[in-house]
């Protein structure tokens, strides 16, 4: 077989697991080519909060939280179960700090233990309430030199803010106290003092969440001179006698093929674009319009490891989350603000169907299941009051008391995806609810809100629901009544941060066939191979700390030994 080039080790994608791979690998010793369909890197970890769920980390030490790998595989194997083999959970309890302590010796990732950021399940075996979910560290963008034109564009900046946040930051902007306020008075100073970047009318040249984490794998890379080829898309594995030897590279619209040596990683993402895909794997009603993932999503790696044997996994489940869509066609992820006092979400019949306040990833689940049973709850509806709207921000929308309602683009209005009305009845004409139901149902939630009670959802019981809620509220911060003209509503789509069915891997994140054996040559991470988290979010930043632990052990394994052996 006649190849253009030859290296040791083939990544496609260039988010959080595909560039970790390539690094893992060149540090391996190995010669590496990465390439990525987009014009630009970063995919959807460049969207995302950027953080990384790593049992076990040394920063929790620090903070004075106890962890180790038998919590984590106890609490892992008590929320996903069987589902996935004891062995792959296995692997991510005990190798995800290995990796991070790596990468963090060896590049320029910096992770830091957030210390009151949860787990999702506190009843569950295994369970902490901090220090798992780990915050990106901020980089500048002028690290990246050149390369900065081509990290994936700014999809949501200066959406809420001029200036970029970290976790722990944006959680105390968002707890409204003093701290709040000297918080944010020393990130816009910061900001303002950048005189050169003010005058080019320049972004925030300080990156966090998403963005830091890819600027900081892409700086790494650039280090060790690894070459990303981008507009180049793969196309298709080749075999040898069975075994991945290589594929066929679109670069700029020219074919190369490309031998891998020690194999082949596919990183390209899940498949949430792919319209036609969604709608023959997963559930009704689905499409690629309510994803908040990047558009090269669309699955082509999962369908080449298909065409070489590869079996596939939890196709039907997704990171799910709802979303929400600008008239301009962006997709934002509602992660905060659906838990504050002063608001629900209700279906068409104007009644709520579930705790707000839960995982995002359950809230999508419950709206499922009452669009199931005719409820019509796609699309769901945030109702709030004029108290909410004053005090706090809903999704990128700012805080009525910073920002009114003057403030708000027009096409918000005209499009159906904001609407404000002087009464409930009003509210509920507009939006297409039973008014009655939406009515009643107000009633009913103030009465126990006052009381700080939720006898229906039980919404604020938990410590994940409290952490988004306003601490200021009492006697439950989640919980508050909505009594003040006027009203609103936020239109909330059945929406995803990306899928997570794809190619199944063993513990060494090597691909699979249906029968369970290995496809030689073949390796997947992220959002390509089915989730090791299975159909489960255990907690913030889950996604990424998979994504990065299995590319890592997928490189490790690769460069274990001349013969392919696993470590």
């Amino acid at each position: 077989m006649k190849f253009d080039l030859e290296v040791d080790w083939l990544v496609a994608g260039s988010g959080a697991a595909g560039m970790t791979g390539a690094i893992v690998a060149h540090e391996c010793g190995g010669d590496v080519l990465l390439v990525e369909k987009e014009r630009c890197y970063g995919g959807t970890t460049a969207r995302s909060g950027g953080v990384a769920w790593i049992p076990g980390n040394a920063g929790q030490a620090e903070l004075g939280i106890s962890d180790n790998a038998a919590d984590a595989f106890s609490y892992l194997n008590g929320l996903i179960g069987d589902s996935v083999p004891e062995a792959r959970l296995r692997a991510y309890a005990e190798r995800a700090p290995e990796m991070l302590e790596f990468m963090m010796a060896n590049s320029h990732v910096d992770y830091r233990a957030i210390e009151k950021y949860m787990d999702y399940y506190e009843h569950i075996p295994g369970y902490k309430s901090g220090g798992r979910s780990m915050d990106v560290a901020p980089f500048s963008r002028r690290q990246l030199g050149a390369e900065l034109a081509h990290l994936s564009d700014e999809h949501y900046a200066g959406l809420l803010l001029p200036f970029n946040v970290t976790v722990n930051e944006g959680q105390a902007l968002q707890r409204m106290d003093w701290r709040a306020y000297l918080v944010g008075a020393h990130l816009l100073l910061r900001y303002l003092l950048d005189i050169p970047a003010r005058l080019r009318a320049d972004p925030d040249n300080r990156l966090t969440l998403g963005r830091a984490a890819v600027a900081r794998l892409r700086r790494s890379m650039m280090d060790r001179r690894i070459p990303l080829w981008l507009n180049s898309p793969m196309q298709e594995l080749l075999l040898e006698e069975g075994v991945v030897v290589g594929a066929v590279i679109a670069r700029d619209g020219v074919e190369q093929r490309v031998a891998a040596r020690r194999g082949v990683l596919l990183a390209t993402g899940g498949f949430s674009q792919n319209h036609a895909m969604r709608k023959r794997e997963q559930q009704t009603p689905i499409g690629n319009e309510w994803t908040a993932s990047a558009p090269g999503a669309n699955g082509d790696g999962i369908v080449m490891g298909r065409q070489v044997g590869a079996g596939t996994g939890f196709m039907k489940s997704a990171w799910w989350s709802p979303t929400y869509c600008l008239p301009d066609g962006r997709r934002i992820a509602l992660i905060a603000g659906k838990a504050y006092p002063g608001s629900i979400m209700v279906n068409r019949r104007g009644r709520r169907f579930a705790n707000e306040a839960q995982p995002y990833e359950d809230l999508v689940k419950a709206q499922y299941a009452s669009e199931a049973r005719g409820e019509g709850a796609i699309p769901c509806y945030l109702v709030f009051d004029a108290v909410y709207r004053s005090k706090y921000a809903v999704g990128h929308i700012k805080p009525g008391s910073i920002a009114d309602d003057s403030k708000i683009p027009r096409a918000y209005f005209e499009s159906g995806l904001f609407v404000r009305a002087n009464t409930l009845r009003e509210l509920a004409d507009q939006i297409g609810v039973d008014v009655m139901g939406l009515e009643e149902t107000v009633k009913q939630f103030n009465r126990s809100a006052r009381l700080g009670s939720d006898p229906e959802f039980g919404r604020g019981d938990t410590i994940h629901d409290r952490y988004y809620a306003d601490h200021s509220v009492t006697p439950n911060p989640s919980l508050g009544p909505l009594e003040q003209a006027p009203y609103y509503a936020l239109r909330c789509e059945a929406g995803d941060l990306d899928t997570k069915g794809g190619i199944l891997c063993d513990e060494f994140g090597r691909a699979l066939t249906p029968g369970g054996e290995v496809v030689p040559g073949l390796y997947a991470a992220g959002n390509t191979s089915a989730a090791v988290m299975g159909d489960t979010y255990p907690g913030a930043g889950a996604t990424i700390g998979s994504a990065m632990t299995f590319a890592y052990i997928a490189a490790r394994t690769a460069f274990a030994s001349s013969e392919g052996e696993t470590e």
